[in-house]
């Protein structure tokens, strides 16, 4: 075969090479934007076509269903359908092997695989069964450690062995002790026990393993620098045989540590396999050359990748803008007036990116485009006020304001659970129906309510009198306050922090930054009312959610965004803390991951890159002054125009500097930001249940300074500058002086 062969004539030198490199182990460095998916569906098509490999004996795996299936339709395209070949997920291609071999692990090969829902059912079973406190214990808490022993091949009583005394770790392995006997009672397996079960099935039977080592004499594997402990194994052990192993990745973008990748995989391939083949795809055939320089400039700075260097024959391009914003507004208002200006009759909204660090980012964006009229969508996310926690409290917030709302209370009667099942709410709002009232009203019937569990009915009394309170209070206080007692007294709060998950975690941060939207309205206007302030919120929130393929600004956070592309792209929130993430600091391997992060937001983009910090900002009801971002004094100044980085003098480091001039003062971190905030929204609600008396001075917000006259043991009567008013004892913001 020569490189003058028609089927590879569009691929460049180190893609044709690596297409017709077929014998021995083979790492393809492929760097972004270098061509990979065609790289690998040229190579598998001409084993087929030039070398006649049969199909049969080829094995692909890659990660998510959508990569295989364009991986598959390529190669069909190439050289026609029908292939009897695998190009599978690493899912799928471990559920075939299981569906046949599963006897011998002892399962029935009709076994079934249960879904997270699946999952939370049995282990919500467990803790009623081991009688453990639903409050304290999680589902979700139980269910993530039991996926990372999975990952780590670590059983029931390997933890045991390995952890001591510790109460929580005696629960963990008493619920995964039941977990995995439930499910090899019930024949069934989870998709962490998918890949697991494979390579067990390998190291147990030796003829299983034998039967794929001699069926897959070539194996390929995509994005190799995201697959864990597991996913190696089994892809090590099938190339034993063979050694006709071509795995393809990029160590540069290796972004899912958090979530089990091992960045060793690719590191150290050539550990693993003797005599392996390094090809670098290095042609950059997305970028402008400005752009790759940036990003490299930055990756750069990594101690744990392989040796690189993106380049492209396109031009140099424009240089890279950064602007250095007052606050996230201002931000959010740069980069909404820079889109208006850069967008023309030939240029669409949908060439236009913003990618954020956190979900939580996104809000501004959202105003500061909607204010504008440009139309955005959000992607792998939803828009901030589409997103679970929020419209929760938005929904409680309109049951205070309205109590005929009964799609409000119909949303938020069992969040968090309360004992009201879809039965009983059935019956409910028939109840009401016939009685022509609200549920609300129904609500209030102590008949009603008695015919609850008596954990229901204590539940919805609670409920029940904090909404008729926070009602009658509503003019007395600010919407802030409002809030904090909403979060707090309803169990809202509580119930997430029990959860204690990332994905609880990351609701509880939006929520906090929902106090931001808060403080926002009422500095602009301290007087605003409960009504006012829905009003705008739903001129806002009701933006039609805008389809995958319309004409729009995309918002996304840098994770979503890998293996995409735009012309124009903006990075927000390029400061200490917040990007890098404050987890970053507390270890070299956490900064070198979202350094790798950076360099992939920053080669999304194909013509323009703008970068963006605030001096300011204000996260999760907090606000601060910050510190630009590391990755901005990493990056070479040559290639960025508009405001200038802040450099600090060198210092030696006896001095209170580092050696590169970074100040060893604490950075902004948001995480204690939003530990700060939700300490401070518990201790204003327990602030507000102390005890008057007559005579006691006294500070209310809204009203300014005042005298008690009256007091008993829910209202106090207080005389201030314009008036007496009577308030209610545990809602009212009053503070003694």
């Amino acid at each position: 075969m020569t490189t003058a062969n028609p089927l590879l004539s569009k691929l460049n030198k180190q893609q044709r090479e690596a297409a017709m490199y077929t014998e021995g182990p083979l790492l393809i460095l492929a760097g972004a934007g270098s061509g990979k998916t065609s790289t690998m569906t040229h190579r598998i098509a001409y084993m087929i076509e030039e070398l006649h490999i049969n199909p049969y004996q080829i094995l692909a795996v890659t990660f998510t269903n959508k990569a295989a299936g364009e991986m598959r339709d390529r190669v069909e395209a190439l050289v026609g359908e029908g292939l009897n070949m695998w190009i599978l997920t690493f899912h799928s291609a471990c559920l075939r092997i299981l569906r046949k071999h599963a006897e011998v692990l002892g399962y029935g090969t009709d076994f079934a695989v249960y879904d997270p829902t699946d999952q939370k059912t049995v282990v919500k079973n467990i803790i009623k069964e081991l009688g453990l406190d639903p409050k304290k214990f999680k589902p979700a808490y139980f269910l993530g450690a039991i996926s990372k022993c999975k990952e780590q091949k670590i059983s029931p009583a390997e933890y045991q062995m390995e952890n001591g005394d510790d109460y929580k770790e005696k629960c963990i392995y008493e619920v995964y002790f039941r977990y995995e006997k439930t499910l090899k009672k019930n024949n069934a397996m989870d998709f962490d026990d998918l890949l697991l079960n494979a390579v067990r099935i390998f190291e147990k039977d030796e003829a299983v393993l034998l039967e794929y080592q001699n069926r897959f004499r070539y194996i390929m594997v995509d994005e190799y620098q995201d697959t864990n402990m597991l996913q190696y194994q089994f892809v090590k052990m099938l190339a034993e045989t063979h050694d006709n192993i071509c795995v393809v990745g990029d160590d540069d973008q290796c972004i899912y540590q958090w979530r089990g990748a091992d960045i060793r995989n690719i590191l150290e391939f050539e550990k693993d396999f003797k005599n392996t083949k390094v090809i670098k795809l290095e042609q950059n055939y997305r970028s402008t050359s400005n752009i790759l320089d940036a990003a490299h400039s930055v990756i750069a700075h990594n101690r744990g990748r392989k040796p690189k260097k993106l380049w492209t024959e396109h031009e140099a391009g424009n240089k890279i803008t950064y602007f250095r914003a007052e606050n996230e507004r201002d931000e959010a208002y740069f980069v909404a007036a820079e889109i208006n200006r850069i967008k023309t009759i030939d240029r669409k909204y949908s060439d236009f990116a913003i990618l954020y660090r956190t979900n939580a980012q996104s809000r501004t964006f959202e105003e500061a485009l909607s204010n504008r009229g440009i139309p955005y969508r959000v992607l792998g996310g939803l828009r901030y006020y589409d997103r679970k926690e929020i419209k929760d409290m938005l929904c409680y917030m309109r049951l205070v304001q309205n109590h005929a709302d009964d799609l409000a209370l119909t949303r938020i009667i069992n969040e968090p659970k309360r004992g009201i099942g879809g039965k009983t709410l059935e019956k409910l709002t028939a109840l009401a129906s016939v009685r022509q009232e609200s549920l609300f009203e129904t609500l209030l019937d102590e008949e009603v309510v008695s015919s609850f569990s008596a954990k229901a009915s204590a539940n919805i009394e609670k409920l029940a009198e904090l909404i008729a309170m926070l009602s009658i209070e509503q003019s007395n206080m600010r919407i802030s306050d409002l809030y904090d007692e909403l979060l707090v007294k309803t169990g809202y709060l509580k119930d997430l922090e029990e959860q204690n998950t990332l994905e609880a975690e990351s609701r509880i941060e939006n929520l906090m930054e929902f106090k931001s939207v808060i403080y926002d309205y009422e500095k602009n206007d301290p007087n605003i009312t409960l009504p006012e302030f829905m009003e705008r919120i739903a001129l806002l929130a009701e933006v039609d959610n805008h389809d995958a393929d319309e004409n729009a600004v995309v918002l996304m956070t840098m994770h979503s965004a890998k293996g995409l592309e735009f012309p124009f792209v903006f990075l927000p929130g390029l400061e200490d803390g917040l990007f890098p993430g404050w987890r970053a600091f507390d270890r070299e391997d956490g900064l070198e991951e979202e350094r790798r992060l950076c360099y992939v937001g920053i080669t999304r983009a194909k013509e323009r890159l703008w970068l963006t910090s605030a001096e300011m900002r204000t996260m999760y009801g907090k606000t601060d002054y910050t510190r630009e971002s590391q990755f901005l004094r990493e990056m070479d100044k040559k290639l960025l125009e508009g405001d200038a980085v802040f450099e600090k003098k060198r210092k030696d480091p006896a001095e209170g500097a580092f050696s590169d001039g970074i100040s060893r003062e604490k950075p902004f971190q948001p995480f204690d930001q939003l530990k700060y905030a939700r300490q401070q929204t518990k201790q204003k609600v327990e602030a507000l249940s102390g005890s008057f008396l007559p005579g006691d001075r006294v500070s209310h917000p809204k009203f300014g300074e005042g005298t008690v006259q009256a007091a008993d043991a829910r209202t106090v009567t207080v005389a201030f500058a314009d008036g007496t008013k009577k308030l209610a004892i545990g809602f009212a913001p009053i503070k003694k002086i």
